[in-house]
C-alpha cells in the first residue's frame, strides 16, 4: 500500500519491506542517469522484482510494479517517441488516433520493464491560467469523455478482446475529480461546482474510462468544497467505488495525502480510512509513513477491513494483468529492446497527429499553404528547439534544462521545412533573432510558451509576453519591411495574443507537437508541384480569448471569445479576422498584478546562477555547487516546487536570478510607486552575518547601478518557519536601482553562514504598496 519513488530506495529495501509498487518521478531515471538505456530500465525492474518475490526477509513473494508518467509518450527516456500533448490531440478529433498513440506509449514502456502509465489525464479544463491546461483534452466534457475511453483501450486493450496482453500496460485514470474546474485555475486548489457539475463536466472521462476497463484510479490534489479529495471519503468511497462500481483500486498523487486535513507526509490515517488504497510516498517519508501506518492498524484508528479491502483490490489488478505469471521483467516480450524506443512507425503515428492538431486562425489572402521554391525566412525561438516544442513533463518534470542533443531521432520545425524546401529548390535562411541578410519572399516566426509543469504554469491572466515584446517586434519588423509574415504558436493554452494576430498574415496554433516537429511543415507547404500536401484540419478544442482576463468554455456569452469552441480554418476559406483587435492591454479591476520571478521554476527571461567571489555559474541540474554556494531543489508543498540554498560562510556568496546574455530589463512597467518585491523563505540556519538583498542594472551612466539592502539580520530572523518578506520597489529605487535597465531583479547574498529554503519571487502591485514600511516580515 505504499508507493516510493527509487532515488529515495535501494534494491535492499525492497527486499525489507516488498512494497507493492515503486514509481519513477518526472526527474528521475535509473542510477540518476538521464541518459540511461532500455536495459538499464529492465535491469534495475529485475533487481526490484527479484527483490519483491525474495521472502527471505519479510515473507511474501508477491510481485511488485514500477508506475510511470508516460503521458505523451514514454517521455522520460532519451529516443522515445513525444506525441503532442493532450491540448493539441483534443484539436484532432480523432478518438481512433488517440487509440493508436495510447498503443504506441505502451510498447515504449514494456521495452523498459514497466507496468503501469499514469495515464490517461481526463481533466476537463476550465481556466485557462491553470498550468495543466495542455495536460486536458478539451474544456468540453463529450470530447473527454471520448479519448479517454479511447485512450484506456490502447493502453490496455479492449475487455473481452485483447484485454491487458503482454503489450499492454496499466492505466490510471486521472485526477479524480475536479481538477481541471479549481477557483482561478489554482493548481491543486478547491473546486466549488455543486455535485451535478462534477459529474457532468469533469466526471465524464471516468465515466467512460471505467467502462473501457481502467484498473486504476489517481485521486486528485485539488479539493471539493475545501475537502481535499485524498481524504474524501465521499468521493473515494461512496461515489468511486460504490456508486461508480470501481473494484480496481486508488492511488494518490505525489505525497497528495500530505495535504489532508490533519495529516502529514509522514502520517495519514485519514487518507485511507477515506478510500485511498495506496499511498504515492516520494522522498524518505516513506520509511515513517510505513511505521505510523502499522501502529495505526494496530491500535484501530485504521480498521483491518479497510486494510484488507485495499490490499484486496491491488492484488485483483495483479492478478488481471497477469503479474504473477510474467516472471520477471526482462523474460517479458519487448523488455530491453531499444529499437521500440522512437521506431519508425510510433513517429509515423505521431508525426500524423502533430498534422491534425494544427489549428488555422487566420489566413489573409490565402497565404498558407506556402510555395516551397521561394526564400522563406525563418525565425523565433520555437524555431530550432526541440524542449518548447515538446513542453512539459520531456525527460524532466519541468521539460527545461534539455538540448536538441537529447532528442535523437526527432526533428525540430526548422529542420521539416528545411528538408522540404530544399528538396523542392527552394531557400531557406535563419536567424533566431529575426535579422535577415536577404530580403525573403516570406517569412515564419515560431514563438510561444517556454515549458513548464503543473502548478509551475499557473498564471494570473492570459496575456502572451504582457512586458517582454520580443516576439512581437519580430513580427512587426518583418511587416513593416514588406514581408508577409506567417506566426506559429506554440502554447500549452490558447493565450490573448491580439497584437501578435494583427502582426501576422497567417496564424496557426501548434499546441506543443513533441518530436515529430517536421509534421508542421508537411501541412504549411505544398509539394514541389504546389499541390497541397495535407489539409489544416484541426478545430479548437479550447474556446480563444479576446481578453487576458475572463476564461470562456463552449456556450458562455460569446462577447469575449476571439475564437470559439469547434472554429478553425480551412485552406481556401474565407478568413473574417481584421488586423484591428483590441491590443490595449488594462489591468483587470479589481485585481492586484503579479509578476512571477521564480515559484518552483525560473520565469523568463531569468536564469538561475551561483556567485562565489568572482565567479558565476548558471544552474542546469538539480543540484550544484559553486565554491563556498550549493543549491539543490526542494520540496514544499509539490515536487521540486522550492530551492534550498547554503551559504558555508568561508567568503562572498550569492544566489541571483540574471539572464544569460546579461540584457537589460525595463520593470518600471510594473508600477515602482505600487509595486513590491515579494521572498516566500524558510530560514534554516544564519551566522553572525546578514543576507543582503541585492538588484543589479546595466546604467549608461560610468556611476554604479543596483541596490543592496540588509534583509535578513541575524538577531531578528525566526528559523525553521515560512515568511515573506516584502520590500517596496520604491525603496530599492531610492537605494540606486534603475528599474528601467533591470539585469538582476533579485539575488540574496552573504559572506557568512546561512541555509534557507526558497519558494517563490514575485513583483507584486497594488495602491497600498506606496506607503508601506521598506521591509515587512510577515507569515505565510
Amino acid at each position: 500500500m505504499i508507493q516510493p519513488e527509487i532515488r529515495d530506495i535501494s534494491v535492499e529495501d525492497m527486499r525489507r519491506f516488498g512494497f507493492g509498487s515503486y514509481l519513477n518521478g518526472g526527474n528521475t531515471s535509473p542510477g540518476d542517469n538521464k541518459y540511461a538505456s532500455a536495459a538499464d530500465w529492465v535491469a534495475l525492474a529485475d533487481a526490484m522484482y527479484q527483490a519483491s518475490v525474495d521472502d527471505s526477509l519479510d515473507g511474501s513473494v508477491i510481485p511488485t510494479m514500477w508506475g510511470t508518467d508516460a503521458v505523451h509518450g514514454h517521455n522520460n527516456l532519451v529516443g522515445a517517441t513525444l506525441f503532442p500533448h493532450n491540448i493539441g490531440l483534443g484539436a484532432m478529433g480523432d478518438p481512433v488516433l488517440i487509440e493508436a498513440i495510447a498503443k504506441a506509449t505502451a510498447l515504449e514502456v514494456r521495452a523498459t520493464g514497466v507496468d503501469w502509465a499514469f495515464a490517461p489525464t481526463v481533466a476537463t479544463a476550465r481556466d485557462d491560467r491553470w498550468g495543466r491546461t495542455y495536460e486536458s483534452y478539451s474544456e468540453s466534457p463529450d470530447v473527454v469523455k471520448d479519448y479517454a475511453r479511447a485512450a484506456v483501450y490502447g493502453l490496455q486493450g479492449h475487455p473481452g478482446r485483447d484485454f491487458l496482453q503482454q503489450d499492454s500496460v496499466l492505466s490510471s485514470v486521472k485526477h479524480f475529480i475536479g481538477d481541471g474546474g479549481t477557483y482561478l485555475g489554482d493548481d491543486q486548489g478547491d473546486n466549488r461546482d455543486t455535485e451535478q457539475q462534477l459529474l457532468n463536466i469533469h466526471g465524464q472521462g471516468y465515466v467512460s474510462g471505467l467502462t473501457a476497463g481502467a484498473q486504476i484510479v489517481m485521486a486528485s490534489f485539488n479539493s471539493w468544497h475545501g475537502e481535499k479529495v485524498h481524504g474524501s471519503y465521499y468521493l473515494l468511497t461512496d461515489v468511486l467505488k460504490q456508486q461508480m462500481g470501481f473494484d480496481g483500486f486508488v492511488v494518490g498523487d505525489w505525497s497528495g495525502h500530505g495535504q489532508v486535513k490533519g495529516c502529514s507526509n509522514e502520517s495519514c490515517p485519514q487518507a485511507i480510512n477515506a478510500g485511498l488504497d495506496m499511498f504515492m510516498a516520494p522522498t524518505d517519508a516513506w520509511r515513517p509513513l510505513f511505521y505510523n501506518t502499522l501502529a495505526q492498524v494496530k491500535s484501530g484508528q485504521i480498521p483491518i477491513a479497510r486494510i484488507d479491502d485495499a490490499v484486496t483490490r491491488i492484488l485483483r489488478v495483479k492478478a488481471r494483468f497477469g503479474l504473477f505469471e510474467q516472471g520477471k521483467p526482462s523474460q517479458r516480450p519487448y523488455a530491453g529492446d531499444q529499437n521500440l524506443l522512437g521506431q519508425a512507425a510510433h513517429r509515423k503515428i505521431a508525426r500524423q497527429a502533430v498534422r491534425k492538431s494544427l489549428v488555422l486562425l487566420k489566413n489573409h489572402g490565402n497565404l498558407l499553404p506556402l510555395s516551397p521554391t521561394q526564400h522563406i525566412f525563418v525565425a523565433g525561438d520555437g524555431a530550432h528547439n526541440i524542449t518548447k516544442q515538446s513542453g512539459g513533463w520531456t525527460l524532466t518534470w519541468q521539460g527545461t534544462n534539455n538540448s536538441n542533443s537529447d532528442f535523437p531521432g526527432a526533428t525540430s520545425i526548422l529542420e521539416g521545412i528545411t528538408e522540404q524546401v530544399t528538396v523542392a529548390g527552394g531557400v531557406v535562411s535563419y536567424d533566431v533573432a529575426g535579422n535577415y541578410t536577404h530580403k525573403p519572399d516570406v517569412a515564419i516566426v515560431i514563438f510561444g510558451e517556454n515549458p513548464y509543469a503543473e502548478g509551475h504554469g499557473d498564471r494570473t491572466d492570459v496575456a502572451y509576453q504582457p512586458g517582454d515584446k520580443t516576439d512581437l517586434a519580430i513580427l512587426k519588423r518583418l511587416q513593416a519591411a514588406g514581408i508577409p509574415v506567417v506566426s506559429i504558436f506554440l502554447s500549452g493554452r490558447p493565450m490573448w495574443v491580439n497584437a501578435e494576430l494583427n502582426a501576422s498574415d497567417a496564424f496557426v496554433a501548434a499546441w506543443l507537437p513533441g518530436s515529430e516537429g517536421a509534421g508542421i511543415a508537411d501541412v504549411i507547404l505544398r509539394n514541389q508541384r504546389q499541390q497541397i500536401q495535407y489539409p489544416i484540419s484541426g478545430k479548437l478544442s479550447f474556446s480563444w480569448p479576446n481578453s487576458p482576463y475572463i476564461q470562456v468554455n463552449e456556450g458562455d456569452d460569446p462577447q469575449p471569445i476571439l475564437f470559439p469552441f469547434g472554429y478553425g480554418l480551412h485552406y481556401g476559406e474565407h478568413d473574417p479576422l481584421g488586423d484591428d483587435l483590441n491590443e490595449t492591454l488594462e489591468a483587470a479591476t479589481g485585481q492586484n498584478s503579479e509578476r512571477l520571478l521564480y515559484n518552483g521554476q525560473m520565469h523568463a527571461p531569468w536564469l538561475l546562477w551561483l556567485g562565489a567571489d568572482s565567479q558565476r555559474e548558471q544552474v542546469t541540474s538539480n543540484a550544484s555547487r559553486l565554491g563556498q554556494v550549493a543549491y539543490r531543489t526542494a520540496d514544499k508543498q509539490v515536487q521540486e516546487d522550492a530551492m534550498h540554498i547554503t551559504f558555508s560562510g568561508e567568503g562572498p556568496g550569492q544566489v541571483l536570478f540574471n539572464s544569460k546574455s546579461n540584457f537589460r530589463e525595463d520593470l518600471r512597467s510594473d508600477l515602482l510607486q505600487h509595486g513590491e518585491l515579494k521572498i516566500t523563505v524558510n530560514v534554516h540556519d544564519i551566522g553572525e552575518q546578514p543576507v543582503f538583498l541585492r538588484t543589479q542594472c546595466d546604467s549608461d551612466t560610468q556611476q554604479p547601478c543596483g541596490a543592496t539592502l540588509p534583509l535578513m539580520q541575524p538577531a531578528a530572523v525566526l528559523l525553521d518557519r515560512w515568511q515573506i518578506y516584502t520590500v517596496p520597489l520604491r525603496c530599492i529605487a531610492a537605494a540606486g536601482m534603475e528599474f528601467q535597465n533591470t539585469t538582476v531583479p533579485f539575488a540574496l547574498y552573504s559572506e557568512g553562514r546561512a541555509a534557507f529554503t526558497l519558494s517563490k519571487v514575485s513583483i507584486v502591485t497594488h495602491a497600498e504598496a506606496r506607503d508601506a514600511p521598506c521591509l515587512t516580515v510577515t507569515g505565510e
